[in-house]
């Protein structure tokens, strides 16, 4: 019979090494044994930097919903939140707060919680909109029939971003065609405005190259560094591989520059990139992604390295032609990614390549997924690449604004983002679905009264412009 003394030596020694055992995770870097379930697509990058979220272990939803603002904020900001939290302060609306807290973002998107996570990586209930529009056939008798659980379905409502599905923008755009007269794609300025602001007039060539004699640069390097826009626009070696300290305004020569090399000039588009999951961990001060890390099918060739800048640029070349397309082919070997070469948008994209089509016509994996935007920077408006790849899959439909409806009707748009099975297949073929959102807002707009009839003014531009 075992004594009690014996029990109680047991009892501290085993007490013992679980705390030491759950300290000594706290304090290390692997924190997976505190994780009650695995991360949405989104954060898993960054699942076991706990303290993002996390910041405060007895904060509540306070603190997490401080941490969702700081990552998300400014994205909700700039698609004009449909729900924002102002509305769900209001007195006014104190009863529907009752029925659902929606001033928090927890409420409605859940971490460790994979039962309920989405394709696109977000948790979500599919009856949430019942709580707050349970009398909606009352006003709209078109939606008298339909399921509590189908108002997000696609095409349908968003509850961030409706900007390309509400009623005035679907009534002003329905009439498009399944493909516009002059198909256009928005073209790159910065280069040409650096030049301009830095009255940078000539190119450098080989002989103006910079760097230290103790290092020997291959002259391959510097003829693909001579036919790049940083050479046209005066950059030099020293500017990217020279990083300057404190200590010494001399600066420190760097074989491969980090990041905070291309921020210099790239600002925004290195803040986009660190949002989304290309370089998320960049942000954390991580370790670069690596493919392995993906949860996407990735090509099992390609060699771990980490990503950043030159993944996809190259180190010296900063070849646009090979980010859009090649680079994202030689990782990804997921089905949409491996139908793109049988598309009609690579056909176009070759086409453009060889003069065949002009003004950008051509459709990359860029185009659509590193779309171009119109932004205000520093007081002048300038082209922006949005480097955040996933920035408009949530939801899909953020792409129809910004990169549809350059090509295509808004229609046609609605129903290819709404099947899933064109969407696999890179868009060769018509689409399957059809949305009714377009016939139902056009048929109540015409069931009103004549002098109830008022359209909001919308911006024709499917890529409106933006202030960063």
């Amino acid at each position: 019979m075992i004594s009690k003394k014996t029990m109680w030596i047991s009892w501290a020694v085993i007490t013992a090494s679980l705390t030491s055992y759950y300290a000594y995770g706290l304090a290390g870097k692997d924190k997976s044994v505190y994780m009650p379930g695995p991360t949405t697509g989104g954060h898993y990058q960054i699942e076991l930097a706990c303290g993002v979220c996390h910041s405060d272990p007895f904060g509540g939803k306070e603190v997490l919903q401080k941490a969702c603002v700081e990552c998300h904020g400014a994205e909700l900001k700039l698609v004009d939140d449909s729900h924002p939290k102002a509305k769900f302060t209001d007195p006014r609306n104190a009863d529907r707060v009752a029925l659902l807290d929606a001033r928090y973002c927890v409420t409605c998107h859940v971490e460790h919680v994979n039962d309920r996570t989405h394709a696109m990586g977000v948790t979500l209930p599919n009856d949430f909109c019942a709580y707050c529009h349970r009398d909606i056939a009352k006003d709209r008798p078109s939606h008298k029939d339909m399921a509590f659980d189908t108002c997000a379905a696609a095409g349908c409502h968003n509850f961030h971003d409706n900007k390309a599905l509400y009623e005035d923008f679907l009534v002003k755009h329905g009439e498009g065609e399944k493909l516009t007269v002059n198909p256009v794609m928005i073209s790159r300025t910065f280069s040409g405005q650096y030049r301009q602001q830095h009255n940078i007039s000539k190119p450098l060539t080989i002989q103006d190259a910079m760097y230290p004699a103790t290092q020997n640069i291959d002259r391959k390097i510097l003829l693909q560094w001579e036919q790049t826009a940083h050479a046209k626009s005066a950059v030099n070696c020293g500017d990217c591989h020279v990083t300057k300290s404190a200590a010494s305004t001399a600066g420190v020569w760097q074989d491969k520059p980090s990041i905070e090399s291309c921020k210099q000039c790239h600002e925004l588009e290195s803040e986009s990139y660190q949002s989304g999951k290309h370089g998320m961990r960049l942000a954390r001060d991580l370790p670069p992604m690596q493919t392995s890390m993906a949860r996407q099918t990735m090509k099992n060739s390609v060699q771990d390295g980490g990503q950043d800048c030159m993944s996809c640029h190259g180190s010296h070349e900063f070849d646009t032609q090979q980010a859009a397309v090649q680079a994202c082919l030689t990782c990804h070997d997921d089905k949409h990614s491996k139908a793109y070469k049988a598309s009609p948008h690579y056909q176009a994209w070759k086409q453009s390549l060889t003069g065949q089509v002009v003004g950008n016509a051509g459709v990359s994996c860029a185009t659509c997924h590193l779309p171009r935007l119109k932004v205000k920077h520093q007081g002048e408006t300038r082209t922006l690449v949005q480097h955040n790849q996933n920035h408009n899959l949530r939801p899909n439909e953020k792409m129809i604004r910004d990169v549809c409806l350059a090509c295509h009707g808004l229609e046609f748009s609605i129903d290819a983002l709404a099947d899933p099975n064109l969407i696999a297949n890179n868009f060769n073929g018509m689409p399957q679905q059809k949305i009714p959102s377009i016939a139902m807002a056009i048929k109540r707009e015409k069931e009103k009264p004549a002098k109830k009839r008022k359209r909001s003014e919308t911006d024709d531009n499917p890529g409106p412009e933006r202030d960063e």
